[in-house]
């Protein structure tokens, strides 16, 4: 379910000089007279900036690197991704109880629920067994 940085970037990109109104040439010129064809290239995911490329766009997005990054990284699709999981029963009444663990006892029952999520996946839906157990019969 994780999307590399990399993937999720251009998005970033776009959504920051948008929310700040800037048109791609502006922000092209706010980088240092780039052509406006690189931010477009960037925002498309055509061309993959340097560090000190992303430096500059940062600046001129008026964010820090790390923010910009951590807005690729997708913080709000973790949050949707939480809301998600929260919806499983098991796993609502489980997390209130994990506060009151020791971090070593958290890893350990989080390790098991993904050992318990990952056989479910590869266990046959009801509908699949049902139907194979009436073919045999």
């Amino acid at each position: 379910m994780t999307v590399a940085i990399s993937a999720r970037l251009p998005a970033a990109v776009r959504q920051q000089r948008l929310r700040i109104g800037l048109s791609q040439r502006q922000l092209a010129a706010r980088m240092g007279h780039l052509p406006r064809t690189y931010v477009s290239k960037v925002e498309n995911g055509n061309a993959t900036p340097t560090l000190s490329s992303l430096e500059k766009l940062a600046r001129a997005l008026e964010v820090s690197v790390p923010d910009l990054l951590r807005e690729a990284a997708g913080e709000q699709g973790r949050e949707a991704e939480v809301r998600d999981l929260m919806k499983d029963k098991f796993l609502r009444e489980l997390v209130p109880h994990l506060s009151a663990l020791s971090g070593w006892q958290r890893s350990i029952v989080v390790g098991k629920v993904a050992e318990m999520a990952a056989r479910s996946a590869r266990l046959p839906t009801a509908t699949a067994t049902s139907r194979a157990a009436c073919a045999c019969a």
